[in-house]
């Protein structure tokens, strides 16, 4: 199914993102920073990843930074969403919560390295869904 033409930038450049995100989430962190910045990132890879699989479906989807959204659309449309991949409902409390102070508690190191764990399998099963079905 090619990708529609309503949501911009095709399935590949929205995973040429998600590695960018990715990328950033797993640098050494800046003292300056804090570790929620980088589990943003990570949150933002896992979404990206998503909304690419989604624009390869040419499924419409919202602006939004609601991963069970995203993964509850793919499963409307027939893709199968393994558990693993789900897990990226967890990494939702980093776009929202964790971006402003005082809402949660502050994320640690250990939290943000068992965050980053996530994206990275929803990015690789991206890949795969896009390069499958791509090839004849």
């Amino acid at each position: 199914m090619k990708p529609s033409k309503t949501i911009p930038g095709t399935p590949q450049e929205w995973l040429v993102r998600a590695k960018s995100n990715l990328a950033l989430a797993k640098l050494d962190k800046p003292e300056e920073a804090v570790w929620e910045d980088l589990c943003f990132n990570a949150q933002q890879a896992a979404e990206k990843a998503l909304k690419a699989v989604l624009q390869h479906k040419g499924i419409i989807f919202r602006y939004v930074h609601d991963l069970e959204e995203f993964i509850i659309q793919l499963e409307q449309h027939g893709v199968e969403v393994s558990n693993d991949i789900k897990q990226a409902v967890h990494l939702n409390q980093y776009a929202f919560e964790t971006r402003y102070p005082g809402y949660l508690e502050p994320v640690t190191e250990e939290d943000c390295r068992r965050a980053l764990q996530i994206p990275e399998s929803v990015f690789a099963w991206a890949e795969g869904i896009l390069r499958e079905q791509s090839t004849p």
